[in-house]
């Protein structure tokens, strides 16, 4: 073989989400793109807001010299002080210009400072249900996801991040609103991990980081408030993007800002500067930079994501599907009527129905639906949802009658 062993190894593991959505460009080639449901990809379909529009085409226009050249790795000064300026209000804690690293998105975000964190060996805990790109990110820089599981609604199960942090544990890295589930962490379970976080750092005399990822920040229903990881443990990092909440994952354009109080913030900062180049990064795109510096808090329009929640939700409920209904994102994690929720994938494709198993997000007897589609898309599933499911339920009479 060419490649090296580890790429080798994570090919035969492809990732599902990927899976489903080339499944799906086979499936639409077949019968055609308006036939096949596609929940597979996280991938937002309102149209950006107008302001980024504006902003976009302003910079493109008046554009001058040196505005397409290198500049710091941290990014553009005016863009980091934007930055920090809308997140001072946001997460009620004063950031400086300084304490903020523009980044390719939040998956650069979360490289850079893993990166910067982790020696070989080390262990990053998460929460399942999790991103499915975790597991990479902490290998690519020597590290080791240790999976920790929530409670049944995917709250934050303190218990069980107690019982995994060892003398290895470098990170806890938590993504709230959550991919795949939609749950909000609250206040309080954030204040005690962060208290769990200072003990356990003091037994084992060591710094342990708190990292969030939060790209679904504004992306919250039924007045929600995502609490701020910075007032619950001063070793906390945020990372995050503009990729779900104005609709540009493609820009590649997002942030890390480092808690004011963290106790090692200038190392911590320079080694993020380094690993912004080293990884080949080098800086976040430049013209994006300039857009997002006239557009803080800007978003798309929120209800609309709301509303298709809803219509999904009631939709699946008069179907017989048990589910948390979500606080946020735009991700729906039902349970599946059988334990083999891979088979239960693949009884909704025979319908024209693309989903993901919830064991590719470590949450299985689930299945994961991305609910950013048109609101056809999801009315018109409901018949292919409800079929499946009563196929299942009367095979379970069947085998209950013998």
């Amino acid at each position: 073989m060419t490649i090296s062993k580890k790429i080798e190894t994570v090919l035969s593991k492809s990732s599902w989400i990927r899976k489903m959505f080339e499944e799906g460009a086979r499936l639409k080639a077949m019968h055609g793109a308006e036939n096949v449901y596609d929940f597979s990809l996280g991938n937002p379909n309102l149209p950006p807001p107008q302001k980024f529009e504006k902003e976009l085409e302003n910079a493109v226009h008046n554009s001058g010299h040196g505005d397409h050249a290198y500049m710091p790795n941290t990014g553009y000064p005016h863009v980091r002080k934007s930055v920090a300026d809308y997140l001072s209000e946001e997460q009620q804690t004063e950031i400086s210009a300084n304490e903020v690293i523009m980044t390719c998105g939040a998956a650069g975000a979360l490289n850079v400072i893993l990166k910067t964190l982790l020696d070989p060996g080390d262990e990053v805990i998460t929460p399942a249900p999790y991103f499915v790109e975790y597991n990479f990110y902490a290998t690519n820089h020597g590290g080791f996801l240790k999976i920790v599981a929530t409670n049944p609604d995917f709250t934050l199960n303190i218990d069980a991040i107690s019982a995994a942090i060892t003398k290895k544990t470098k990170a806890v890295l938590i993504n709230s609103p959550n991919n795949p589930t939609g749950q909000v962490y609250s206040e309080d379970s954030l204040k005690e991990l962060g208290l769990l976080l200072k003990d356990k750092g003091k037994t084992y005399n060591r710094t342990i980081y708190l990292i969030s990822d939060e790209p679904y920040r504004k992306i919250i229903y039924d007045g929600v408030r995502v609490p701020s990881v910075l007032h619950s443990y001063n070793e906390s990092i945020i990372a995050s993007s503009y990729s779900k909440d104005i609709s540009i994952p493609g820009e590649r354009i997002g942030f890390i800002a480092v808690n004011p109080k963290t106790m090692f913030k200038g190392e911590l900062l320079e080694g993020m500067a380094l690993a912004n180049r080293i990884l080949g990064f080098v800086n976040a795109p430049a013209l994006m930079q300039h857009v997002i510096a006239s557009i803080q808090g800007v978003s798309v329009d929120i209800s609309t994501y709301a509303r298709k929640r809803d219509l999904l939700c009631e939709g699946l409920a008069g179907c017989g599907y048990e589910f948390v209904k979500p606080l946020g994102a735009f991700y729906l994690f039902p349970q599946t009527p059988i334990a083999d929720d891979v088979k239960f994938v693949r009884a909704l494709q025979d319908e024209l129905i693309l989903a993901v198993p919830g064991s590719g997000f470590g949450g299985p007897g689930h299945f994961r639906i991305a609910y950013c589609v048109n609101d056809e898309t999801i009315i018109n599933a409901i018949p292919g949802f409800k079929r499946v499911m009563e196929g299942y339920i009367k095979s379970q009479g069947k085998d209950e009658n013998h």
